[in-house]
């Protein structure tokens, strides 16, 4: 172990609740694995105390930090600025402490990209199927954008109190990428065919399939794949989920949302320390290498 010293940087999670959270030993065992003289923590912080939470953190210094449930769009009234994705998001999971400027970055979306990438997936100028509105599917969708990805069909309820947060990133979206960005009904099978059929990419961004409801997926039957369709879950809980187990069997290549939190995580290291984060070090430590 690293001995805390007068020089210890922190960094930290403010969320609620945060018991359950692997951050701190992600970035822990990153920070001793490099001999940074950095240490991580969690803090239990609601939207009721995130204000003062935040201006303490300014005012002690700290490097950065991490949001999480229910502070990530309650947190853009704290900031100073915000990088291009958590701008067209709307939401911000990672804030770095300028010397007293505190900007604000989403590194969901960087995280899926990455593990996408890091499973063989090219999706530049591809066609991919998103399903779901939420907070981790805005991220995606930007991220994806940005990255240059050709078109983006989207499925969710249409009534979701999220459509018009959606709407209004595609529209900021039009100015900083060319992606085609399309949003349709869950109820429309027959255009969710297509877009699949267009796709080299389905993610399941929702949390239909989480546990403890494990019997429930997102499409109807395996009629929806094809062997050459790479489907991702951004749910780990439980490792595959039926959706990921049915696309197995129908020949897909699968990938749950593990690598998307590791990744996540490594670039708001990579934020903090301005290095890389030993993440095959960190999978070992976590039991998932």
């Amino acid at each position: 172990m690293i001995p805390i010293t007068g020089h210890t940087k922190l960094t930290g999670l403010l969320g609620s609740p945060v018991e359950h959270s692997i951050s701190p030993m992600m970035h822990n065992t990153g920070f001793q694995a490099l001999g940074l003289d950095y240490v991580y923590l969690c803090f239990e912080v609601n939207e009721t105390g995130l204000g003062d939470a935040v201006k303490g953190l300014k005012t002690m210094g700290v490097r950065g930090f991490n949001l999480t449930m229910p502070n990530k769009n309650k947190i853009l009234e704290y900031l100073d600025e915000l990088s291009p994705a958590a701008e067209c998001i709307g939401a911000v999971n990672t804030v770095e402490n300028q010397n007293g400027k505190l900007i604000g970055h989403n590194t969901d979306g960087i995280g899926f990209m990455r593990a996408a990438a890091e499973n063989g997936i090219q999706t530049k100028g591809k066609t991919i199927t998103l399903m779901g509105i939420g907070g981790a599917a805005t991220a995606i969708c930007a991220q994806a954008a940005l990255d240059g990805v050709g078109a983006i069909h989207i499925f969710a309820r249409s009534t979701s109190r999220y459509l018009p947060r959606m709407k209004q990133m595609i529209q900021q979206l039009a100015k900083k990428s060319s992606c085609e960005i399309m949003i349709h009904p869950n109820e429309d099978q027959k255009t969710l065919q297509e877009a699949m059929n267009e796709s080299v990419l389905f993610i399941n961004a929702t949390s239909v399939g989480m546990a403890p409801h494990t019997g429930d997926c997102i499409l109807p039957d395996a009629s929806f794949l094809r062997s050459d369709l790479a489907v991702a879950d951004i749910i780990y809980n439980p490792w595959e989920t039926r959706l990921l187990s049915m696309a197995r069997e129908a020949g897909c290549q699968t990938f749950n949302g593990y690598g998307m939190l590791i990744h996540q995580g490594a670039e708001a290291f990579k934020i903090w320390t301005g290095q890389e984060m030993p993440v095959d070090l960190v999978r070992k430590a976590l039991g998932k290498d």
